[in-house]
């Protein structure tokens, strides 16, 4: 619909169709109404609204998505088929499979009939079980991950420690190749080491390129079959006939090496795992619950929401939940990373698998199992490690055709050495070089290992990361905002100046602490609060109090009558002021506070200022953004003076004040549209849509589930640090992929034609092939050690941060 007109031929149409008797049309929404009575056809509603020139599409749910583990998969190229086969089944919308993970991700456009894509998925040769989504399922497969890849590790170690002897010795026979080759025994002895090393030891790579090849596909294990078959073949049959080029130990040390490659490359993936599972280690296993006002313990599964849960000092807290009675310090440090223990009163939230450090507490249960905030966690970073950005998709793509593309390469090398070049044997070994050299699982590797060690990371650092997209945007970055109440600053109002005249701080103090005591303004509480603090005692009782809307309070303290409040009020009961503190009010005001007055007797005596302070890290946090090439502004709806002065404190380059909170998204727009990657960081419901909006939004952990749930990257600590760490390690993450990547393709590139023409002997390949898979996981763990140097979230080569033209301060919408 293009404009008003079109809606009404849109209801027209719809009106005139049977079983409908009524139907509104929302030009500005693209939205229909339509009420019906009985039975009405929505393919004729669609049928209709098309041959009108429009298109009808039903209000689309959430598409359902279901987790699945995939066996079977040795590289890259076999998780790209279980993909496409998978994306070929009726009602699947998308897919992505894991080589890492040993994960498949299905989106449905409509219901799915589960058992028939298990069963085309096992008809390619791969094994496919759904998974489930609460926490303890997600921790029985944690363990039952474990369990496997330990009896896989315990496999190729046996295999390993077998061979890597056999490998050494039929080695050291290219040292006496003369006398290997011509002596009858020495040669009966390779051949009878050669061969259980090929149907043992190789027995797995055997049996998989057998289950390929019964379904017309080839993976990495083919191409480690043919290559080893084909030296134990040609050599057996040289043996036969008397002949003396044997290469049994060409096949004897590839097939060691990969083994050995294997070994080293199921530890390492083991390792980049250790993050999630360690995550789920944390909850607790039962609950004290209080029935009947005795204590009883039960397994963590039998707890509901509403039971009451005590708590003793050093036990876990079990689950999601409000203190309803004690008062304690909670450690949260393995879900924010922060390690300082927080105070937790009666009315405060707890999270499960948290640790209770000193006092008693009684908890309310509000969140068990699957919606806990561990499983919640644990749910996020294993959806970003099941993602893949643009390079592993276009990985993915180049691994599909890579095994085939090899095959033929390796036919081709044969060929042209055996008929131009004439040497039949040096083809031979040329194209077992081809196929063994070429590894796809280097490319298959490169970004799940990356993201898999990277988004563990982040989550040991409270740092989540939603989607490997996140990773990719991150490094475009260009300008932070924050929102300043509750972000930058502390969001509560502190008494942070007292301004004297003509009387005593402690008269001040409790004559104004003790009028505002009654008050519930914000501003009130904090002369109260900030008085009863400074004085140390408690303040003195006020009678007669009256609240002056918009204006302030007045109260009889000791006998006296005290006015405290604005300005204006001030003037209204005929208080004099003194220039000096008329002046002292004026500059406070000049950095952003607001300046309150108390007065009695006809006299103004003191200026208590009170603001919204802001947090200790804040200058520090910008600084080092600054540091990193990055303008960081702040959004506001103060005025242009109190913003201005704030953003002065902590060296902000641009200041978007008097903004509305629903006109939050539309400035985020405006900056976007000047050429900015905006990341916007805020915690509050108002929040929501600019962290939408933004290339990126970071969502303070402590705010509202609305802002955590818009935002792309949810910072579970209550500080700014987390900020410049979660840009930090996506960067450091993204790079590693390109990495990953870089390396990968540069290394089949390049050897691939080495070893065509010759110049790489089988043996060195399969070195090179084992070991090319292992540098991509290795360079992936290094993201492990993220942030124990204080250079990790510095930026590299001094580059300098972008600057904006100067823009006027926002004075409205």
């Amino acid at each position: 619909m293009t404009c008003g007109s079109c809606a009404a031929r849109v209801e027209r149409v719809l009106t005139r169709q049977p079983g409908v008797t009524k139907a509104g049309v929302n030009f500005a929404t693209g939205q229909a109404r339509i009420h019906t009575i009985g039975s009405v056809s929505w393919d004729g509603l669609v049928e209709a609204i098309d041959r009108a020139g429009y298109k009808l599409q039903a209000p689309q749910e959430p598409p359902e998505v279901v987790e699945f583990d995939v066996d079977g998969m040795t590289c890259g190229s076999c998780a790209a088929r279980v993909q496409r086969v998978i994306e070929r089944h009726d009602g699947v919308a998308s897919a992505e499979v894991n080589f890492a993970t040993g994960r498949a991700r299905v989106t449905q456009g409509r219901p799915v009939d589960l058992t028939a894509l298990t069963a085309a998925v096992e008809k390619t040769g791969y094994q496919m079980r759904p998974l489930g989504g609460t926490q303890a399922p997600a921790a029985d497969r944690a363990a039952a991950t474990e369990e496997a890849e330990e009896r896989q590790r315990r496999t190729w170690f046996v295999r390993m420690v077998v061979t890597l002897p056999l490998a050494l010795a039929m080695a050291s026979t290219m040292f006496w190749h003369d006398v290997a080759t011509m002596n009858p025994y020495v040669r009966f002895a390779q051949w009878a080491i050669a061969t259980p090393v090929q149907f043992w030891a190789g027995w797995p790579f055997l049996r998989e390129a057998a289950r390929r090849a019964r379904r017309a596909s080839a993976n990495m294990d083919t191409l480690i079959a043919m290559g080893t078959s084909a030296a134990y073949l040609f050599s057996t049959y040289q043996l036969i006939i008397g002949g003396h080029d044997l290469y049994f130990e060409a096949q004897v040390v590839i097939i060691a090496f990969i083994i050995l490659g294997r070994y080293l490359e199921s530890r390492a993936k083991g390792r980049a795992g250790k993050a999630i599972r360690a995550l789920l280690e944390l909850g607790a296993k039962e609950a004290r619950l209080l029935r009947d006002g005795e204590e009883v313990l039960v397994p963590i599964e039998d707890v509901v929401v509403g039971d009451l849960i005590r708590v003793r000092p050093g036990e876990k807290i079990p689950v999601d939940g409000t203190v309803v009675d004690g008062s304690s310090a909670v450690d949260e440090s393995m879900l924010t990373g922060e390690s300082i223990p927080i105070d937790k009163t009666p009315g405060t939230r707890v999270a499960g698998a948290t640790i209770n450090t000193s006092g008693v507490l009684t908890v309310s249960a509000t969140a068990i199992g699957g919606d806990s905030s561990l499983a919640q966690i644990v749910r996020l970073v294993e959806e970003a490690q099941a993602g893949k950005g643009a390079a592993q998709r276009l990985a993915d793509k180049v691994s599909a055709v890579f095994v085939p593309v090899v095959i033929a390469i390796a036919a081709v090398t044969f060929v042209v050495w055996a008929t131009i070049g004439g040497d039949p044997q040096a083809g031979l070994l040329a194209s077992v070089a081809v196929l063994i050299i070429a590894c796809p699982c280097a490319l298959g590797l490169a970004t799940p290992m990356g993201i898999m060690v990277g988004t563990g990371r982040g989550a040991q650092l409270g740092v989540l990361i939603k989607s490997v997209e996140v990773l990719e945007r991150t490094r475009h970055i260009s300008t932070v905002v924050f929102d300043k109440t509750g972000t930058l600053t502390r969001g509560a109002m502190t008494l942070t100046d007292v301004v004297l005249d003509s009387t005593e701080e402690a008269t001040l103090l409790n004559f104004a602490g003790a009028v505002e005591a009654d008050s519930e303004h914000p501003i009130g509480q904090a002369v109260a609060v900030g008085a009863r603090e400074r004085l140390g005692a408690a303040l003195s009782a006020s009678t007669d109090f009256r609240a002056l809307a918009g204006h302030g309070v007045r109260a009889n303290v000791d006998g006296t009558d005290v006015t405290v409040g604005r300005r204006k009020l001030m003037g209204e009961a005929g208080m004099r002021m003194s220039p000096s503190l008329e002046i002292a009010a004026t500059e406070l005001e000049a950095q952003g506070r607001t300046a309150v007055f108390a007065g009695w007797d006809g006299q103004v005596r003191g200026v208590l200022a009170v603001a919204d302070t802001l947090k200790d890290e804040a200058a520090d946090v910008v600084a080092q953004l600054h540091r990193m090439g990055l303008q960081v502004a702040m959004i506001t709806g103060d005025n242009a003076r109190t913003a201005g002065a704030i953003a002065s404190q902590v060296g902000i380059d641009r200041v978007l004040a008097e903004v509305l909170p629903e006109e939050k998204q539309s400035e985020v727009a405006r900056l976007q549209a000047d050429g900015q990657v905006v990341a916007f960081v805020g915690d509050g419901v108002n929040d929501a849509p600019a962290l939408v909006q933004a290339d990126l939004g970071m969502a303070i952990g402590s705010g509202t589930d609305v802002a955590i749930e818009s935002s792309d990257l949810t910072l579970m600590r209550g500080d700014l640090g987390g900020v410049v760490v979660a840009i930090a390690l996506s960067r450091r993450t993204h790079r590693t992929i390109m990495q990953n990547l870089f390396w990968a393709f540069a290394y089949n590139t390049a050897a691939i034609p080495l070893a065509a023409f010759g110049f790489l002997s089988p043996m060195i390949a399969g070195a090179a092939m084992a070991f090319s898979s292992v540098s991509v996981v290795a360079n992936s763990l290094r993201l492990r050690r993220f942030g124990e140097r204080p250079q990790d979230t510095h930026t590299r080569g001094g580059r300098k941060p972008m600057r904006l033209p100067p823009r006027p301060v926002k004075t409205g919408s």
